[in-house]
């Protein structure tokens, strides 16, 4: 009889990659893109240099999946809050409060790495602060586009700024990520989340402005 085969064809491979990419996003999240080195990468992704060459490509590229990851676990929140609830307002104030909570999340780095993640590069991290100032400015776009919709449906009047107000709601967010960075808890932010909601426009508003 013919002893079957049980080798594995080709060389399996050394590490857990889905883990490395975890770590190499904490890594990043926490000391920014260009104060995180390739040996700062392998050293907490515990896989040599030519492993993160041969499975990620070059520190860019690492960092490009890290983000798209990063967007699919823990960033994705404002879009969700802003597709699932009824009004532009409902998807704000969810939106705000789940930033409150995403950054504050224990044991994990506090706060926005979309935001914080490329702060204070020099020339050449440009196209990463791009890249990542691009995506911030596509959640405004989302932002202003449902305050559009529901300006178009009554429910907001039809002088609201729907650009201002999706940057100020962007503003709102940047600055809920540095408190969380600086130490901020949860509850506080929450709090700063809930008094931002004071100053979204109602039709009430509008009526009474426009009263004699």
């Amino acid at each position: 009889m013919v002893a079957k085969e049980t080798k594995q064809r080709g060389r399996p491979r050394a590490f857990d990659r889905e883990t490395a990419l975890e770590k190499a996003i904490r890594s990043f999240w926490e000391h920014g893109y260009e104060c995180t080195s390739i040996a700062d990468l392998t050293r907490e992704m515990g896989i040599s240099a030519p492993s993160l060459y041969a499975a990620f490509g070059d520190k860019r590229a690492l960092f490009d999946e890290a983000i798209a990851v990063y967007g699919q676990l823990y960033g994705g929140f404002i879009s969700r809050a802003l597709a699932e609830e009824p009004t532009a307002r409902r998807g704000v104030e969810r939106a705000l409060r789940e930033a409150a909570a995403e950054y504050t999340v224990p044991d994990r780095p506090r706060g926005c790495m979309v935001i914080s993640a490329a702060l204070n590069t020099g020339p050449a991290s440009a196209e990463v602060a791009a890249s990542l100032r691009e995506k911030r400015q596509a959640n405004v776009r989302e932002i202003a586009q449902a305050i559009r919709a529901d300006i178009a449906a009554g429910r907001l009047p039809v002088d609201a700024d729907a650009t201002a107000l999706a940057e100020y709601v962007s503003a709102i967010l940047a600055g809920m990520s540095q408190s969380a960075r600086d130490g901020t808890d949860r509850a506080t932010l929450e709090a700063v989340a809930e008094l931002a909601m004071h100053a979204w426009p109602s039709k009430g508003e509008a009526s009474r402005a426009a009263a004699p």
